[in-house]
C-alpha cells in the first residue's frame, strides 16, 4: 500500500491543494480528475517522486517500484528501440554486479564474526531472493512481446530511436515501464498518441497485467474500460469515489446539488439572523438574543459549493456551399516512399455530406492519405475533387505549427480577411480567449488552448469538406462533447482521423480501415465495425489453436 498524507502545494503565494490523503491499494485503478490548473499533473509528479510538496509526504514500501509515464518526455537517441526498451531491466543488471562483488566479498574476506560480514550476508540473501523472483522471465521475449503490442513491428527493434516521432517515442517509454512490473504505474495522457488497438492493447495490459494504476486522460472509452476509482481534485480538496468515470459524474452532479440545497438554506438561516439582529440590535429586552445571533454567525463555517469551469467553447460551423455529389473519388490510388509501400489500389468515393472516418495502426496510411486529398504529396492512379468542394483541413501537429513569437490575436489577425476581420475578437472570445488572453505568447499557452486556437482558422470562411487529423489531442473532456456536437450539427461533408473511439461514436457512419497495403471501406459506425473486429480476431485465434 501507499499512502499520501497531508500532502499540500503553494506556488507563487497560491495553494494548489492542501491536506490531500489517500491510500493507493494492489489493483486500484485509479482515474485522477478535475479542471486544467486543478494540480492532477502535479501530484502524480509528487507520487513519482521528480517534485517536491510544500508539505506532507507520500510513503511506500522500501522495494516498491513506481514508474511515471509524463505527458512530454525525451529518449535517448544513440540506442536502438530493442536497446532502449530493454533499459527496463536495468535495475536487475545492476543487483546482478552487486550481487557478484558481494559474493567475492564472502569469499575472500576472513572476519567471519563481525558485524560487516553479517551485514553482507544479509545483502546478498536479500538481493537473490530479489533476483531469484525475476529469473524465469526472458528477457529478450518480454522486450519483443510488449513492443509488439504497442505498434511496433520488428523491422523496427534494431532502428536508432532518433528515427521516430515524438509519439512512437511515447511508446518506447511506455514499453520501458510495462516492462519494470511495477507495483504502481502513473500515466498522464498516455493515449494522446496511441492508434484504437494500441490503445485496446494497452486497456487489456492494465486491467489483466497491472498491480495499480493512476491515469490522467481526456479519452473518456479508455477511462471508463480500465478504471474502478475516481479521485477528484477541486477547490484545493479531493473527493474519492470508488466508481469509474461515468458513475462518478453522476454522483458528482448528486453532491453538488445537495451541496447546493445545503448552501441555500444556510443562507436563508443568515439572511434571517440578519434581519433579526438588524430589527431588534437597539432593543434592550431583546440583548442577549441579538448578541447570541451575532456569535452564532462569526463562528458559522460557510458551505462551498464545488466549483465549476463555467468557461464555455461556443462553436457553431457556419453553413457550407453546396458541392458536387462526390467531393472526393479515388481510383486505383497507390502511394510508396522509395521501396516502402504505404498503400496500393485504393478505390473509393465519398458522398455529399458524408462523416467517415479513417483508421488504422499508425503508419498504414491514414494521414498520407490525407495529404494525397489534398494534393500535398505525388502519388499514383487517380485522385478527384468535385465541383465547388471547398476544403478546410487541420493537420495532425496544427497547434505545433503556430508561430510561438506571435500573440493570441496576431495569430488570427495574420490569416484573416476581408470583412472577418472585424469579428477576429467574437471568434476569440467563443474559443475561451477572453480580452486578457489576447496579448499572450502563443509560447505561453497550453497543449488545449494552442488546439483551440488552431481550430479558430476553420471558422473563417465557409467550407464543405472538412478533413479534421487528430483533432481532439489535448482537448478536455468537455470541449471534446461540444467539438463532436458542432460536427454532428455540420452540414458539410467530414473526413475524421482520431483513435479516440468515444468521440467516434455515432458521430460517422462510415469507415475506412487502412491496413496490410489496403483501404477497405465499412458502411457501419464505430462501435459496430469494433465490435466485428474484435470477433475476428477471436476467429484468427481459434484458427491458431
Amino acid at each position: 500500500m501507499i499512502s499520501i498524507d497531508g500532502l499540500g502545494v503553494e506556488f507563487g503565494g497560491t495553494t494548489i491543494f492542501k491536506d490531500l490523503a489517500f491510500a493507493i491499494n494492489e489493483k486500484d485503478r485509479i482515474a485522477l480528475m478535475g479542471k486544467n490548473g486543478a494540480g492532477k499533473s502535479t501530484l502524480l509528479k509528487i507520487i513519482a517522486g521528480v517534485q517536491t510538496p510544500s508539505f506532507g509526504n507520500v510513503t511506500a514500501p522500501k522495494e516498491s517500484v513506481i514508474a511515471y509515464l509524463p505527458q512530454h518526455l525525451l529518449t535517448e537517441d544513440n540506442r536502438t528501440v530493442f536497446e532502449e526498451a530493454s533499459q527496463a531491466f536495468e535495475a536487475s543488471n545492476a543487483m546482478q554486479v552487486e550481487l557478484d562483488y558481494l559474493n567475492e566479498q564472502l569469499t575472500t574476506r576472513t572476519d567471519y564474526d563481525s558485524a560487516e560480514y553479517y551485514e553482507i550476508i544479509e545483502k546478498v540473501s536479500s538481493l537473490s531472493e530479489r533476483l531469484y523472483s525475476q529469473a524465469d522471465v526472458n528477457i529478450n521475449a518480454e522486450v519483443e512481446k510488449i513492443l509488439l503490442g504497442l505498434g511496433f513491428v520488428r523491422d523496427d527493434f534494431q532502428r536508432s530511436t532518433g528515427e521516430f516521432s515524438g509519439g512512437w517515442r511515447m511508446r518506447i517509454e511506455l514499453a520501458k515501464i510495462l516492462l519494470q512490473s511495477p507495483d504502481l504505474i502513473l500515466l498522464d495522457e498516455p493515449t494522446n498518441h496511441l492508434d484504437i488497438e494500441s490503445v485496446q492493447w494497452l486497456e487489456d495490459f492494465l486491467i489483466n497485467s497491472a498491480k495499480a494504476v493512476i491515469v490522467i486522460s481526456h479519452d473518456r472509452a479508455f477511462v471508463d474500460n480500465i478504471t474502478t476509482r475516481t479521485i477528484e481534485i477541486t477547490l484545493g480538496r479531493i473527493y474519492d469515489y470508488k466508481v469509474n468515470y461515468s458513475k462518478y459524474l453522476v454522483l458528482r452532479q448528486e453532491r453538488r446539488e445537495q451541496q447546493q440545497r445545503a448552501y441555500d438554506e444556510q443562507q436563508k438561516t443568515i439572511g434571517d439572523n440578519k434581519l433579526f439582529i438588524e430589527r431588534f440590535k437597539g432593543t434592550y429586552s431583546k440583548t442577549n438574543q441579538v448578541q447570541s445571533r451575532v456569535k452564532m454567525l462569526e463562528k458559522m463555517q460557510i458551505i462551498e459549493i464545488d466549483e465549476v469551469d463555467s468557461s464555455r467553447l461556443r462553436l457553431r460551423f457556419p453553413p457550407s456551399p453546396r458541392s458536387g455529389t462526390y467531393p472526393v473519388i479515388a481510383e486505383d490510388v497507390a502511394k510508396s516512399y522509395d521501396d516502402h509501400l504505404v498503400f496500393k489500389d485504393a478505390s473509393f468515393s465519398i458522398q455529399r455530406g458524408d462523416k467517415v472516418s479513417f483508421v488504422g495502426k499508425n503508419g498504414e496510411g491514414k494521414s498520407t492519405m490525407i495529404k494525397t486529398i489534398m494534393n500535398e504529396i505525388d502519388y499514383d492512379g487517380k485522385l478527384s475533387i468535385g465541383h465547388n468542394t471547398h476544403i478546410a483541413y487541420f493537420a495532425q501537429n496544427e497547434a505545433s505549427l503556430i508561430e510561438e513569437s506571435l500573440t493570441v490575436f496576431q495569430t488570427i489577425d495574420d490569416i484573416a480577411k476581408g470583412d472577418i476581420r472585424t469579428k477576429i475578437k467574437d471568434f476569440l472570445g467563443a474559443f475561451m480567449f477572453g480580452a486578457d488572453d489576447w496579448d499572450k505568447k502563443v509560447k505561453v499557452l497550453s497543449g488545449g488552448e494552442r488546439t483551440r486556437l488552431a481550430m479558430i482558422k476553420l471558422l473563417l470562411e465557409p467550407v464543405n469538406l472538412l478533413i479534421l487529423d487528430e483533432p481532439t489531442n489535448h482537448l478536455d473532456m468537455r470541449t471534446k462533447d461540444i467539438l463532436k456536437q458542432a460536427l454532428l450539427d455540420y452540414d458539410g461533408t467530414l473526413i475524421l482521423v482520431s483513435h479516440d473511439r468515444d468521440f467516434l461514436d455515432g458521430l460517422v457512419s462510415k469507415v475506412f480501415e487502412f491496413g496490410n497495403k489496403q483501404v477497405k471501406e465499412h458502411l457501419e459506425g464505430i462501435g459496430e465495425f469494433l465490435e466485428r473486429k474484435k470477433m475476428e480476431h477471436l476467429t484468427e485465434l481459434e484458427n491458431k489453436k
